[in-house]
């Protein structure tokens, strides 16, 4: 996919890898924007080009208690200052078809979960909203599978399509990310990995997510090195009282520093 199509991204000449990064759940305004700020001023540096991401509600969770989000239509308002406030552009996840018109009139980017990648309704609804749509590949899916999700987007006329791949599920408690689907899913579509997602030890016993965020380098150290496109990273100021998916995320005082050695990685990959 060029990248030029998804409005206010930047840097799109650098040759970079391109970043989709921000906190899993829209939390509230004041977070969002202080960790869409830290992101930006790193991103320009880089010379990376950055969609912010941040769920406007957590539809998928373990618990009935568990966080779900403030109010679908305030973290969308907030999505939207995001965007006008740093001049990039915003993805967010939808779960039913009602929530792909809703959502793109706030955001440049449309998430299919990855539980939810094979429901021809909902991928419909997001691909006719003409909104780039970012397609999760489902963890019991095999790369080549995703070539039919990909083409229930471009046979509604949209052409604006990317998968992003977060592991495989083997046993019921760990994912594995198989970097000979990069290719693979690469023929497709514009292909990003997601680092931290991958990293996630689902179905614990207590009901809440484990993770491996030690592993964060070397998985993405590992998808720059195969040729992803892009990379999909949940970052937060404080991950251990994030409200979603905290066991998994970077901590944000460790962004520059990663993002830092992967460009010089990327330069190596690309003089090759």
């Amino acid at each position: 996919m060029n990248l030029d199509l998804i409005p206010k991204i930047k840097h799109t000449q650098s040759n970079n890898f391109f970043l989709l990064a921000g906190p899993c759940a829209i939390e509230g305004e004041d977070m969002a924007l202080r960790i869409a700020e830290t992101i930006v001023e790193i991103t320009d540096k880089l010379e990376i080009p950055y969609i912010f991401k941040g769920s406007f509600k957590k539809a998928n969770r373990s618990r009935i208690d568990s966080f779900t989000g403030i109010g679908d239509e305030k973290a969308l308002k907030i999505l939207q200052k995001v965007s006008e406030t740093f001049d990039v552009p915003t993805i967010t996840d939808i779960h039913q078809v009602s929530d792909a018109a809703m959502a793109a009139q706030y955001v440049d980017v449309l998430q299919i979960p990855a539980f939810l990648v094979r429901q021809t309704d909902l991928v419909v609804a997001a691909a006719n909203t003409g909104k780039v749509v970012n397609l999760k590949k489902g963890q019991f899916m095999s790369p080549e599978s995703m070539q039919h999700a990909v083409k229930k987007v471009t046979d509604c006329g949209n052409e604006k399509v990317m998968i992003t791949d977060r592991g495989s599920m083997f046993g019921y408690q760990d994912l594995v990310v198989d970097f000979r689907g990069i290719p693979t899913m690469k023929q497709y579509a514009s292909t990003v990995l997601d680092v931290t997602h991958s990293l996630q030890q689902p179905n614990q016993s207590v009901g809440v997510t484990g993770g491996r965020p030690e592993m964060i380098n070397t998985i993405a150290r590992a998808g720059i090195a195969v040729g992803v496109d892009g990379l999909f990273i949940e970052t937060h100021f404080d991950p251990d009282n994030a409200k979603s998916d905290g066991a998994n995320m970077l901590d944000l005082a460790r962004l520059e520093k990663l993002l830092t050695d992967l460009v010089a990685i990327r330069k190596t990959v690309n003089s090759l």
